[in-house]
């Protein structure tokens, strides 16, 4: 192929290459003028992929990043060591304001003792209603709230009206498998994790600093 061939198929490529760019372009800019309104929103990562609580202690450590406060509450995972909350708890409080609290017990099939993961969750539930009511708490993360609201360990109706209630700007992240379409109804943003392979299937142990 001659050279002026070859700059010619070039300088097609290129005048196609900006004609998508600009007409994407120009779908983008229209989402961004529709998109008016400022307030805290609900996001739901659930699924039975891994990755949901990764998800959400990453947007913790951007909201921390522009100085904004965070509160984490986690089910589920209380008698777990926990790598992210071992890092985050070392920063400074008056930079980065995080209360991070625990249920305190272990997986609940490990447990196998209903009254006393009911007992757990209610008492966590309370300082997470304090959050829902604190309007200089900026996000709030409820990390497998799903478990609780399945096994009955809280009342629905009672979440989802403090949810509901929270202060405008306040964020909320829920997390964890099996969400109820009534939490899908709630949420402003959902993503489902799939999984499609699992190194676990294949019998690899989950790794510390890597799955936990």
């Amino acid at each position: 192929m001659r050279k002026s061939e070859q700059e010619g198929q070039s300088q097609e490529k290129q005048a196609r290459h900006k004609t998508r760019m600009e007409q994407r372009k120009k779908i983008v800019d229209e989402g961004v003028a529709r998109a008016l309104t400022e307030r805290g929103i609900v996001l739901l990562y659930t699924g039975d992929g891994k990755g949901k609580t990764t998800a959400a202690v990453g947007t913790v450590t951007r909201a921390l990043g522009y100085g904004y406060s965070a509160f984490v509450a986690q089910f589920i995972k209380g008698a777990w060591d926990c790598g992210e909350k071992n890092l985050l708890e070392q920063l400074p409080a008056d930079q980065f304001p995080l209360q991070w609290h625990q249920m305190g017990t272990d997986f609940t099939w490990e447990t196998q003792d209903f009254e006393a993961d009911k007992a757990a969750a209610e008492n966590l539930w309370e300082k997470v209603k304090a959050a829902l009511t604190d309007d200089s708490v900026y996000l709030v993360v409820l990390d497998e709230l799903t478990y609780a609201l399945n096994y009955r360990w809280l009342d629905r109706d009672e979440v989802m009206a403090a949810i509901e209630g929270r202060p405008p700007e306040q964020t909320v992240i829920i997390t964890g498998r099996g969400a109820k379409q009534y939490l899908r109804d709630l949420a402003d943003t959902v993503t489902e994790m799939r999984p499609l392979k699992h190194a676990f299937e294949a019998g690899i142990a989950a790794r510390r600093g890597i799955e936990w």
